[in-house]
């Protein structure tokens, strides 16, 4: 599918503040054109980015005192895996929905767009978490990585699918294209001493494996990662954005000029993450932000991608989610953003 943003703007997913009608409050001032859902972690560690999409999923257990979940795999989980196949196998989307109650952000931003929707609404963005990242992050009760069980491995693939197909379900309704992020932050340590074992063939097939469920239900697919990784797996998975932080690793996607002149020319798009989501903003301004994407679109072009192109296929974003930042500094990224945005496009 292809994909030609022009420098709109949209964020990651994750916001600081405590009431979910001023996140989307922001988020439908600064970036109309593709708004996104907040994921508001500040508000219940439901909202954690692993634990947001728990729900349904088979021996999942909330430890509240702690704020943490596990998978308990040490008792018969029969009856639990078959209920949790025969509703995948149903598509019965209702059963993977993600409530209010490990959500305040989707129900309000579902409110608010049903009663007015901004007219220059073009996307609809949501995001769920990798199954890779989700996999090696979530322990079982030994405390090893669920990943390395296959059985719930392949859980955690078809949940987070799932999740996925039920929230491009849920704003169905809005009426504009979709696009659903696939968020894979570990992959920064992807190659690593810690995960030597993660095999790169099963990790495309995995991404795989939610990108085409999303591409299946007409929606575009992105894929995020807030560092360095081999940038081809995700062409290679079929994601049809590259997210990253271009701020801090804009010269990583120069790696690889001939993937990525492919990427671009089969309809691909870069989501640059230009605008950092630190205290380094306020040693920025819009201005500045523009001429570093500048410098990094021209070392694109002096390795042989198309100036234009790249161009057409520019989406801007912070650098990664701002959930763990102050409300003000998060609404400063934001407003720097549209501002970005408007000296881009205009």
């Amino acid at each position: 599918m292809t994909f030609s943003p022009n420098c709109m703007a949209t964020a990651i997913g994750s916001f600081p503040h405590q009431d979910a009608s001023s996140a989307c409050d922001i988020i439908l001032d600064t970036i109309p054109e593709i708004p996104v859902w907040p994921q508001l972690s500040q508000i219940d560690f439901r909202e954690q980015m692993e634990i947001q999409y728990s729900e349904g999923l088979p021996c999942a257990v909330l430890d509240a005192s702690k704020q943490r979940m596990y998978f308990d795999t040490s008792g018969d989980s029969t009856s639990e895996l078959e209920k949790f196949y025969e509703n995948y196998v149903a598509e019965n989307l209702e059963y993977f929905k993600i409530s209010p109650h490990f959500s305040r952000g989707i129900y309000e931003m579902g409110a608010k767009l049903a009663a007015k929707k901004p007219g220059s609404m073009k996307f609809f963005k949501s995001q769920v978490t990798g199954p890779v990242t989700f996999g090696l992050a979530i322990i079982d009760e030994n405390k090893r990585s669920i990943y390395y069980n296959e059985v719930f491995r392949d859980v955690v693939v078809k949940g987070m699918t799932m999740k996925a197909r039920w929230l491009l379900d849920k704003f169905n309704s809005l009426g504009c294209r979709q696009i659903c992020f696939i968020d894979e932050p570990i992959l920064s340590a992807f190659g690593s001493s810690t995960y030597v074992s993660v095999q790169r063939r099963d990790v495309i097939s995995h991404i795989n494996e939610v990108v085409e469920a999303i591409h299946k239900d007409g929606a575009l697919v992105g894929s995020h990662c807030c560092g360095n990784t081999e940038w081809p797996i995700l062409i290679e998975a079929g994601v049809d954005v590259i997210s990253f932080d271009a701020y801090e690793f804009g010269e990583t996607i120069g790696y690889y000029p001939e993937e990525i002149r492919k990427f671009l020319d089969k309809g691909g798009a870069i989501a640059w993450g230009i605008v950092p989501t630190s205290g380094k903003i306020n040693e920025e301004d819009p201005e500045s932000l523009a001429q570093k994407l500048e410098e990094l679109i021209g070392n694109m072009v002096n390795k042989g991608v198309d100036r234009n192109l790249l161009w057409e296929r520019c989406l801007l974003t912070p650098s990664c989610g701002t959930g763990t930042l102050s409300v003000e500094l998060s609404d400063r990224i934001f407003s720097v953003l549209a501002e970005l945005k408007n000296i881009l496009s205009g």
